[in-house]
């Protein structure tokens, strides 16, 4: 994780420790060591602040529940989705990469580890089909970072979200389904446009596997997800239902290779409807008898070769999933030590203040100060000790300044997403970096021009919250939903004439005047005052009939 985070906690406390001397307003009234550590190491609002609580619960389980679906096959079966679904559009490898990412998003809500287990897979497919080595990484790094907003299985930020804000995970889901969708929308849509530009036409029917053939075969491997997202939207807690979710995936595993050694197909056929009813009703009765069912497999499974090495495979998913948590905890842990500084000292308000007396005048000069400290921030220190910090400084602020609650959250960890992408300490770009075989800071440049269109959404979620599905004084039933539908409709085309500026390419390559016009469209859609959104809809509908006439005998790649 580097020395960054480190240094951060380490001013934080020098801060306790020294900044009665500062000027006003940043000092304080003096702490002695004896108060510091006491209230660091003894206390609740220090290391062992709500992100450490979550880290050992919620977000452990989940990292764990990932690895148990990796081992599953679960990777491989998505990828293999991905490939039947998108494989023969224009640009079918890049289309793949996105679309396998955001189905791994499901199930894993680590970006960086995203990249490492299917850029594997989807760089060296990439740049077979054509696509230069820093745009295969670029997109697998910014479709990899999707993950974290993609639910059901969201970051760990989500988890640590809906502690600290006291809303059930349920409802950062449903704020975050939206925005998801759009931000894949728009790495699919830069994909297609590099495609377009250099003539990649899409692979071979006869080289892709059938959708229909794959979901026949491994459609089991989904369950344990389908199961975890009803109990999530049913009201259990994320604890109880990451908990099944991954004693279910844990039987799926050892189920399989028990049946494989069944040499009748009626008495495997036997097998999983006894497994399915059994575990059905220990799950009513009991989570005891759950682990009593998973007890009886691991033996049984003991008594074969095959069972032994499913076994070992599942020791090396716990180790795996201890593997992935510990640097979450630790980071979640340092993390409480800026936390600490804030309680102890109120230098929060003092920061708060200072935004506060900008934002009443500009709430979008707020909000850009707000991104600029989450970018800067994110460049030394990882997603969840960034949302962290920043959400302790900025989202109150932002709550203050009238923004709703959840999207005043969602703007701070949507932009911590956004810094593991941005150069010059772009963590996901640099993980993808051996598998591209190219420098890391190239692929952090293209994965911030494939990301750029997705820096609008947290924007238009501001200006207008039922982006992320929240209420809104004076709008119910079907005028909320067409509301709805309009504001998805808005970004959506802001999105396409954003992406199409960012490539220089839509139906053919755009003069430089017509990518002036359609950064202005986008521009004119995202702000929220009084007759912008008219003159954003008829610019973006002259740019595209421009464009379109100026192509017309352009023949289209399929």
């Amino acid at each position: 994780m580097g020395i960054a985070l480190p240094i951060v906690a380490g001013i934080f406390l020098l801060y306790c420790l020294f900044g009665h001397l500062l000027p006003a307003p940043l000092d304080h009234r003096g702490y002695s060591l004896d108060q510091v550590i006491e209230h660091m190491a003894f206390g609740t609002e220090g290391i062992y602040a709500t992100p450490t609580l979550v880290s050992a619960t919620y977000i452990f389980l989940f990292i764990l529940f990932g690895a148990f679906m990796e081992k599953a096959g679960v990777i491989d079966f998505f990828n293999d989705i991905s490939m039947a679904v998108f494989g023969d559009k224009q640009g079918g490898p890049g289309k793949v990469c996105v679309a396998s990412s955001a189905l791994m998003g499901t199930v894993s809500g680590s970006g960086v580890a995203n990249v490492v287990a299917s850029g594997q897979f989807t760089i060296p497919l990439m740049k077979r089909f054509g696509f230069p080595a820093a745009f295969a990484g670029g997109v697998e790094a910014t479709s990899s970072m999707g993950g974290q907003i993609m639910p059901p299985v969201m970051g760990a930020v989500a988890f640590i979200m809906a502690e600290t804000i006291d809303v059930p995970y349920s409802k950062i889901v449903e704020a975050a389904i939206v925005p998801a969708l759009l931000y894949f929308g728009a790495c699919y849509f830069a994909v297609h446009l590099e495609a377009g530009k250099r003539q990649l036409r899409g692979l071979p029917k006869s080289e892709l596997p059938s959708a229909r053939e794959e979901l026949r075969k491994k459609w089991f491997l989904i369950a344990p997800l389908g199961v975890l997202v009803y109990l999530l939207f049913a009201g259990y807690t994320p604890l109880f239902a990451g908990a099944i979710g991954l004693s279910l995936t844990a039987a799926l595993i050892l189920g399989t290779a028990i049946s494989a050694g069944l040499a009748v197909p009626a008495l495997r056929v036997a097998f999983w409807v006894g497994l399915a009813l059994v575990s059905a009703a220990s799950l009513a009765a009991s989570v005891t008898l759950v682990l009593v069912v998973l007890a009886a497999l691991a033996v049984w499974s003991s008594l074969s070769g095959r069972g032994r090495l499913t076994l070992e495979q599942c020791v090396e998913a716990l180790a795996d999933g201890a593997r992935q948590a510990l640097p979450v905890g630790l980071a979640c842990a340092i993390v409480g030590i800026v936390i600490g500084t804030m309680t102890l000292t109120g230098l929060g308000t003092i920061v708060g203040t200072w935004m506060i007396s900008i934002g009443k005048d500009n709430i979008f000069a707020a909000l850009v100060l707000t991104m600029i400290f989450s970018l800067i921030l994110g460049m030394g220190i990882p997603t969840i000790p960034n949302y962290i910090i920043t959400s302790s400084l900025a989202a109150p602020i932002l709550l203050q300044l009238d923004v709703p609650l959840i999207v005043s959250h969602m703007f701070v960890f949507y932009f911590g997403i956004m810094a593991d992408l941005t150069p010059p300490v772009a963590l996901a770009a640099f993980a993808a970096a051996p598998m591209a075989k190219e420098s890391g800071m190239k692929i952090g440049v293209q994965a911030v021009r494939i990301a750029l269109p997705g820096f609008i959404v947290p924007y238009m979620a501001v200006y207008d919250p039922t982006l992320m599905l929240q209420p809104v004084p004076g709008l119910e039933g079907a005028a909320y939903w067409l509301a709805v539908v309009y504001i998805v409709f808005k970004t959506s085309l802001a999105l396409l004439l954003w992406g199409a500026a960012a490539a220089g390419y839509f139906r053919g390559p755009l003069v430089w005047w017509e990518r002036v016009l359609a950064i202005g469209a986008a521009a004119l859609l995202i702000l929220a005052v009084p007759i912008t959104d008219e003159l954003g809809l008829a610019l973006a509908a002259i740019v595209a009939g421009i464009h379109l006439w100026r192509t017309r005998h352009k023949p289209q790649v399929t």
